[in-house]
């Protein structure tokens, strides 16, 4: 697998899947920029992406290198002379499809300006955007078209001996972007970004996201994701952490389990599970929370844990590590679990 380097950060040696996301304030708010791109940083962002439709837009670039340290990418279409002037500004990626900016003497030019600053070039293609003769002999936005679509861009670069690239190949399709992928991976070696594009509201959007992305992280496939939501993009990232998550492919945040509840339950389970999963939000810790709610599977579950609860009558018992703590009334039960994992 080639490595790409990206800012501080190196793609394709499958040490971190990358969660990233895009601005969403208009191109003409640099200050709105600024202040959602930091808070972007604080919910765990690693890169981010911006709109440059325009000279105007590559001022918001020179802002964000002044006041993050993520790596920044710009979205760029048909004009190359906007890559060329954002590459000046610093810019850590540019995402382009050569195909789309005109003859080789523009594509020579922006592969020229990247190689020279060490900039890599993505490749996005996704199924509203396919050439009209790729639509045509394959009759719709199918795997097989977009794989092809990305591949002739990719050449363009090559020609130039421009190497430094990145690959998305989105749809909104879940199975079609599955399948796309699957059959990309299997003829280079670039690196790959994840993410189902146009997925809709956080809903709807985090199920197609977490299935799309999840079985192609699963197959090992991908080194970087986005969780495209029509919907505020810190919750895209916090989306992305919980797939990785759920896959075991994040060490920097709690992994948190609980029970669906039965007629066993005799705790008011839901609340609590949801009050500490709540207190959680945000929490570095590299540990395995279980919140259960009786003897059946709790007291098994919690021991695997590095904390948990199992509920009994009206009470909980406290597991760390798989030894019992002790027996805590429901009404305690929230503070000193919390107490027991701020100590961990």
């Amino acid at each position: 697998m080639k490595t790409v380097k990206i800012g501080n950060l190196i793609l394709g040696d499958k040490r971190e899947i990358y969660v990233q996301s895009m601005l969403s304030v208009r191109r003409d708010d640099v200050e709105g920029a600024v202040l959602q791109a930091k808070k972007l940083e604080s919910a765990g962002c690693r890169i981010l992406r911006l709109a440059v439709p325009d000279r105007d837009s590559v001022n918001t670039v020179y802002s964000l290198k002044e006041n993050v340290s993520m790596p920044i990418v710009a979205d760029i279409h048909f004009d190359y002379r906007l890559a060329l002037e954002c590459v000046a500004a610093g810019i850590d990626k540019i995402r382009i499809n050569p195909g789309n900016i005109g003859d080789d003497e523009k594509v020579r030019a922006v592969a020229h300006a990247c190689s020279a600053a060490g900039v890599p070039i993505r490749i996005g293609v996704n199924g509203g955007s396919l050439e009209k003769n790729i639509l045509a002999k394959y009759g719709g936005p199918t795997e097989k078209a977009l794989v092809e679509s990305a591949l002739y861009h990719v050449s363009l670069l090559e020609k130039f001996d421009f190497d430094d690239i990145v690959i998305s190949i989105k749809s909104s399709d879940v199975k079609t972007m599955i399948n796309a992928y699957r059959r990309l991976a299997s003829l280079c070696n670039y690196p790959l970004h994840l993410g189902v594009t146009e997925a809709g509201t956080y809903k709807m959007g985090v199920i197609k996201n977490a299935i799309g992305i999840g079985a192609l992280l699963t197959d090992g496939i991908g080194d970087t994701i986005r969780v495209s939501l029509t919907a505020d993009p810190v919750l895209e990232v916090k989306a992305g952490y919980d797939i990785l998550r759920a896959l075991g492919l994040c060490n920097t945040n709690v992994q948190f389990i609980s029970c669906p509840t039965c007629g066993r339950c005799q705790i008011d389970l839901i609340p609590l599970a949801e009050r500490i999963e709540a207190a959680l939000d945000g929490c570095k810790k590299n540990i395995k929370v279980a919140v259960m709610g009786c003897a059946v599977n709790g007291p098994g579950e919690a021991r695997e844990a590095d904390i948990g609860i199992a509920g009994g009558r009206d009470e909980g018992l406290i597991f760390k590590k798989g030894e019992i703590l002790r027996k805590v009334p429901y009404d305690r039960l929230f503070d000193e679990f919390m107490s027991e994992i701020d100590k961990l």
